[in-house]
């Protein structure tokens, strides 16, 4: 069984940073790209940044330039670094993984998974 687990968020005044992690474990042989996403209060979830296997990123416009995702392959961790943040990043923050290749020596799947959502609140 694949999880991932979230942690870092919590409550930043505005222009603060806050750095989210995301791990993922279990019977893991590899994970194609990573993400972060975020939802809003009354409004619709949102890609927020993007990384492939090899590095390379894509970002929501509203964050970039100030949001940095990168990753670990050998911790299977995904992490986003949020500098200067506003009000406007209030949310919940979810991990995502694609591609991700687990089982066992005899029986291997791929899926997708998804974290619990870690919030982060900006306000002053």
């Amino acid at each position: 069984q694949v999880q991932l687990v979230e942690s870092g968020g919590g409550l930043v005044q505005p222009g603060g940073s806050l750095r989210l992690s995301c791990v993922a474990s279990g019977s893991i042989f590899s994970i194609g790209a990573m993400g972060w996403y975020r939802q809003a209060p009354g409004k619709q979830r949102e890609m927020v940044a993007a990384i492939t296997t090899s590095g390379y990123t894509n970002y929501a416009d509203s964050v970039k330039g100030r949001f940095t995702i990168s990753r670990d392959n050998a911790k299977n961790t995904v992490y986003l670094q949020m500098n200067d943040l506003e009000p406007e990043d209030t949310a919940v923050y979810y991990c995502h993984a694609y591609g991700v290749v687990s089982g066992s020596t005899n029986y291997r799947s791929t899926d997708d998974y998804r974290g619990q959502g870690t919030r982060v609140t900006v306000s002053s």
